[in-house]
């Protein structure tokens, strides 16, 4: 497992709780084809994490699994201290305190947006099912609609009920199934506020998978990116952006741009000329590639410049300018709107002042010199 590694240590947080939801050597497999492969993963009471990943990397299945709704070919789930699957047992969905909230919202369309959000309370009576569901709507805000029918709310009101439902019977997890992908972009973003504000009112530890990395990065306290069934990185938005642990993370969170390059007494230079120093290199002579995100370039018309724009792409508040250095390599940079250079202007390129870039030897990230210290590892 070359790329999996655990995000924390299994056991109880600070304050005695068991971790909300714990995954120790969780692997699933369909015929040939990985789903997950050894998966470990441990999530504290209150956090927010998020799973991403291109298609078919093993985050739908993560959740699947979670749920009940897939069992594990190996390894073990626990959920808020009590196992709910390993190679002995396996308890059913409805009897494991997670919530579920899906893409389509998977309301019963016969009944009222009350009974929705009712139906999973089947051990309480009556009058306290009522009094529940009624806190639920009050705090998503639609107590007014509790008798409407689901064919009578907009999108976003089909989607804080769908909310509201999964957190009614109080459940240790609320996993969510790529919930906002169906809403329109203006929507969308005011309904993902809406459900973070929710589970942090309440308390509730939720996973979301999402393939939006801007989703991923505003969304999650800790962002897990996964790839091919493995943990590629589990860490802080912020860690994950600014310091992928793999090339994989560096260009699948974000545009990123990899040029060849040299560290030779902690000088760091490419075709583009010197991109920083790197502190702890000192005695260094080693080729890495360079990781350049586009508002790390800064251009600069030249007369006498190597480097010409390629194409411009104006993006509202920012213009997308692309770079060909004389190599044949391309570079991407942000410019202010109101920074346009015209395609075939001679540019001298450069690297914005303060920028820390990520070095690369093969796939991986280095912070010290290859041969003196061990991969990056991924953080809880």
């Amino acid at each position: 497992m070359t790329a999996q590694t655990k995000s924390a240590p299994a056991g109880r947080d600070a304050v005695g709780a068991p971790p909300a939801l714990t995954l120790e050597g969780v692997t699933k497999r369909y015929g040939s084809a990985r789903g997950v492969e050894g998966m470990d993963l441990v999530v504290p009471p209150g956090e927010l994490l998020t799973l991403i990943g291109p298609s078919g990397c093993g985050k739908s299945t993560t959740l699947r699994l979670v749920a009940g709704l897939e069992r594990p070919d190996a390894g073990t789930i626990t959920v808020a201290g009590r196992v709910v699957a390993d190679t002995r047992r396996f308890v059913e969905p409805e009897r494991r305190r997670v919530g579920l909230v899906f893409q389509d919202h998977a309301l019963f369309p016969h009944l009222t947006v009350g009974k929705n959000v009712e139906f999973g309370l089947h051990d309480l009576r009556s009058g306290e099912r009522r009094s529940r569901a009624g806190e639920l709507l009050d705090l998503v805000q639609l107590a007014h609609l509790a008798d409407r029918y689901p064919h009578e709310l907009s999108g976003g009101e089909q989607q804080r009920v769908a909310l509201a439902r999964a957190l009614a019977p109080r459940p240790a997890v609320v996993l969510l199934d790529e919930p906002f992908s169906s809403l329109d972009e203006s929507l969308r973003a005011q309904v993902r506020r809406d459900t973070v504000a929710t589970l942090r009112e309440t308390g509730t530890t939720g996973v979301l998978v999402t393939h939006d990395q801007t989703e991923a990065l505003s969304v999650g306290t800790r962002v897990v990116v996964m790839n091919n069934g493995l943990i590629e990185q589990a860490d802080s938005p912020e860690k994950v952006f600014e310091q992928p642990s793999t090339r994989f993370v560096a260009s699948f969170m974000g545009d990123a741009d990899f040029l060849p390059a040299h560290v030779h007494r902690a000088l760091l230079t490419c075709e583009i000329g010197i991109v920083s120093t790197v502190p702890g290199w000192a005695d260094s002579d080693a080729d890495v590639d360079v990781v350049l995100r586009p508002h790390e370039v800064a251009l600069s018309p030249s007369a006498d410049a190597t480097a010409r724009v390629s194409a411009v792409e104006y993006h509202g508040a920012f213009v997308l300018h692309h770079v060909r250095l004389a190599s044949g390599r391309t570079l991407r940079s942000w410019q202010p709107h109101d920074v346009r250079h015209p395609v075939g202007t001679p540019v001298t390129v450069t690297v914005a002042a303060g920028t820390s870039p990520t070095l690369l030897v093969g796939d991986r990230a280095v912070t010290t010199p290859p041969g003196n210290a061990p991969r990056i590892a991924v953080a809880p």
